[in-house]
């Protein structure tokens, strides 16, 4: 897709003109033009000269965004627009002042004058024209891109109100002329009654209060990319290096992939990377919209914007420029913001009509009350007040406010909307449905029970286990290797296949060796009925089964568990307040699926799913209404896809997050509440704004044509209509603004869920059967050599918690029943301190 600056554009006509120029040309697939941020993406085969060609031609100018030549930032660029806005109207107001005094005080109330005008109707006259000619020379904008659009046929709100304007002032030019004619003839009574007929007042203050309205439409738009401006922000400008031996400090944008660079405390993450020494905590709020602070030590990865504490780090940069994390939630972000949303269509079809419809209305207002009313300045009067009071912006900003301030707030939560279809989506979303493994459980599996079949050894149901599954990626598989290593031997593996969804298999000293689900092994050989029992047993507790064969031998089973997530159910009982139903999708098995959708409390279970089962179930649940699918894995991804809405829980894979239409950056299925609530309120501050707009132009226009004179006596002239006209983009941005709440509201209710988990994981840990355990430690020599230390401790399985000194040289574990002290010396021990438990 590329994406496109426009320049030109005043109201919701023109973004429909270039929308639809650039939509006629060979080879665009979609066209997106934002009226709010003056942008424009386009997809297909044709060329960026063919595209800007297309603006060009529609009469605006157009530049790609990333072209090499040089550029003006754009906050500057919007900062020059409102400095010119407010000259203009400061200006004008001192020149419209004496042209009220005149045409208002004197003329309608009798306010005195010098006696050479009081005494000289014609002068008068002549001064008014005078004044409004200088706020009409002031303020040309108007009439310049109002003729543009009349020669391109493509009429706007400049030509709107340069129409208005103008035609006030030919008007009263015209009546000026009438006046010396009286005058030439000696009838100065005439002369003198002909000011009551003049809206010199009248052509300057439309003008005049149509730049107030584009005043405060500029500084309320400003405040819609405030959360664009503060991503841009968390973006470091220097780095520091390690250059042949020596700190460098430079630009952060030419750190290298492999460069090794310094965080000190204080300072923020320049590139993303891995720790290579020290520890330290990171503050990566502004991607997580997480408060608390994350440990970071040897083997972690930090992320470019991050902020770092008080230890100080040497990393090593792996992604640098656009390919870290932070360029791409500004790009996520900016792409939503000039997406556009389904509902916008409506919008998007009455804008392309609008200003000639409006223009038409006045004509016909103006022929009728020429034809009908007391005279042809009282039915110029009518027309000319349609002209000013309708409002395409109030249109064309409806939908690309709301959706930049929810995307925005969204980001600052860690919430990205890939766009604003997937926003709107949410926000009408029926079910949800979640991945099991890493989405609602902790996605991080122990060993929790070995049982080796007859005739069957431990020790050879771990080494043949150990060497199939340590050449897999699944979860499983990492928690069977954790367990086995160091407690049995590695072999040779040939022929080695992972089959998605069953297991894995391959050849040890010739001998097929298989390791799967219980019916993935029965399909290939008898696994009698004790190995069922014991299966059943297993998942009936919750726990999976993996059933383990070496040529037609069954050597037992190996339990594996995956803890449910201490906020998934509290997430779900959430989104079940919501009035949404909660589906849980996973390849597990059954009594498996059904005991941590218990736990969690899922309205449904569908288990035993192949990657292209979990498309097929999203399809059949699709029936019951909008779906937003959850997951983490490479085998979501075709589930994602197949969802109205994808959701991709950060610390997934890539694939899976490509996949994604949303992706929540702080791994927390707590998020799909806050998402679908904001998408909630986005949708429905956007049906407000859409509503409003309708409202005010359908209720206004007629308005302004004198429909309601001879029913009510309603009567509305030219400058209430211009001043109306002036609030009403204002307002509809005003209220797309509110939306800027839901983030304190969201960060409070965090805090809140925080305490709540903790005290209740305070409750289940008391309640628990824990010992303590010491050991005796060799080798520490710094508190660097403590942290690897209690790593590698934290990640055997059953430790709730360790305390580790190398003053003291001991180890202090708070374990549960599960934790295995032979495994935790152990892994101490390779990882190069000596250990023994006390």
């Amino acid at each position: 897709m590329k994406h496109f600056n426009v320049g030109g554009m005043s109201c919701a006509a023109c973004s429909a003109r270039v929308e639809k120029a650039v939509s006629a040309l060979s080879g665009v697939r979609e066209c997106s033009v934002n009226l709010l941020t003056n942008s424009m993406s386009v997809e297909g085969e044709a060329s960026s000269e063919e595209i800007i060609s297309a603006v060009v031609a529609a009469g605006y100018t157009a530049d790609e965004k990333g072209s090499k030549k040089p550029k003006n930032d754009n906050s500057n660029l919007q900062n020059s627009a409102k400095r010119g806005i407010l000259t203009r109207l400061i200006v004008s107001l001192a020149l419209l002042a004496p042209l009220m005094y005149l045409s208002m005080g004197y003329v309608m109330w009798g306010a005195p004058l010098p006696a050479f005008l009081s005494k000289n109707p014609l002068a008068v006259a002549i001064v008014q024209m005078l004044l409004c000619t200088a706020v009409m020379v002031i303020n040309q904008r108007f009439f310049i891109s109002g003729a543009k659009g009349l020669v391109n046929r493509s009429p706007n709100m400049d030509t709107l109100v340069s129409v208005g304007s103008g035609a006030s002032f030919i008007y009263s030019v015209a009546v000026v002329l009438l006046m010396s004619a009286s005058y030439a003839s000696g009838n100065t009574q005439e002369a003198a009654h002909y000011l009551h007929e003049l809206y010199f007042e009248s052509a300057a203050m439309i003008l005049a209060l149509i730049t107030v309205g584009k005043l405060l439409e500029a500084r309320a738009k400003g405040k819609t990319t405030d959360a664009i401006k503060g991503l841009l922000s968390l973006s470091p400008k220097t780095a520091t290096v390690i250059r042949d031996g020596r700190e460098t400090v430079i630009e952060a944008e030419l750190v290298r992939v492999g460069d090794v660079f310094l965080v000190r405390p204080g300072e923020s993450v320049p590139v993303d990377g891995v720790v290579l020494e020290g520890d330290s905590q990171l503050n990566e709020a502004a991607l997580t919209g997480e408060s608390m602070p994350k440990d970071k030590t040897v083997g972690d990865r930090v992320l470019a914007g991050t902020v770092n504490g008080a230890g100080f780090l040497r990393c090593e940069a792996l992604k640098v420029g656009e390919q870290t994390t932070i360029s791409a939630v500004i790009r996520m972000v900016e792409e939503a913001s000039a997406s556009k949303a389904p509902i916008a269509k409506i919008a998007d079809r009455v804008a392309g009509v609008f200003v000639p419809a409006v223009m038409g209305i006045a004509a016909l207002a103006l022929v009728l009350w020429w034809i009908f009313g007391p005279s042809f300045g009282y039915a110029l009067a009518r027309g000319i007040s349609v002209l000013v009071i309708s409002c395409p912006c109030a249109l064309g900003l409806a939908t690309p406010v709301a959706i930049m301030v929810g995307s925005g707030v969204g980001a600052k939560l860690g919430i990205l909307y890939k766009s604003a279809e997937a926003i709107e989506l949410c926000g009408k979303a029926d079910v949800v449905a979640l991945d099991k493994t890493g989405t609602v459980t902790r996605g991080e599996p122990k060993v929790v029970e070995v049982v080796a079949a007859e005739g069957a050894s431990e020790s050879e149901l771990l080494s043949v286990a150990y060497s199939l599954e340590k050449m897999s990626e699944h979860p499983l598989a990492h928690a069977v290797t954790e367990y086995a290593e160091g407690r049995a031997e590695c072999l040779d593996v040939s022929e080695f296949v992972a089959v998605a969804g069953s297991g894995v298999e391959g050849y040890i000293n010739g001998i097929k060796a298989v390791g799967a689900r219980l019916g993935y092994v029965a399909q290939q050989m008898s696994v009698g009925r004790d190995t069922e029992l014991i299966c059943e047993r297993l998942s009936a507790d919750g726990k999976t089964p993996l059933v383990f064969a070496n040529g037609d031998k069954v050597l037992g089973v190996i339990a594996v568990a995956d803890t449910v997530r201490e906020d998934s159910a509290a997430a779900i009982s959430e989104l079940r307040s919501l009035g949404l139903e909660v589906v849980m999708l996973t390849g597990d098995n059954r009594l498996v699926a059904e005991s941590v959708g218990r736990e969690a409390g899922v309205d449904r279970v569908m288990a035993e799913l192949l990657p292209d089962g979990k498309a097929e179930a999203i399809a059949e649940i699709s029936g019951s209404g909008r779906v937003i699918m959850v997951g983490d894995g490479i085998n979501d991804a075709p589930a994602l896809m197949r969802a109205d809405v994808g959701m991709a829980i950060g610390g997934g894979t890539d694939i899976a997050i490509d996949s994604a239409d949303v992706v929540l950056m702080n791994s927390s299925l707590a998020s799909v509440a806050e998402a679908v609530r904001l998408g909630r309120a986005t949708y429905r501050n956007v049906c407000q704004n859409l509503f409003w707009a309708f409202i005010y132009n359908g209720v206004g226009i007629p308005l302004a044509a004198g429909a309601f004179i001879g029913l009510l006596g309603w009567e509305l002239s030219p400058m209430f209509g211009a001043l109306a006209m002036s609030l009403s983009s204002f307002s509809v941005v005003m209220n797309a603004l509110r939306l800027g709440g839901f983030y304190k509201w969201a960060q409070a209710r965090r805090e809140k869920e925080k305490t709540e988990i903790t005290e209740l994981t305070s409750e289940k840990t008391e309640e628990k059967s824990e010992m303590t355990v010491k050991l005796k430690i060799e080798g520490m020599m710094c508190p660097h050599c403590e942290a690897r230390v209690k790593k590698c401790l934290l990640e055997q399985a059953g430790v709730v918690s360790a305390e580790v000194s190398h003053k003291s040289g001991e180890a202090v574990l708070v374990c549960d029943e599960v934790f295995n002290v032979d495994a935790a010396v152990a892994a101490v021990t390779e990882a190069g301190y000596p250990a023994a438990a006390e």
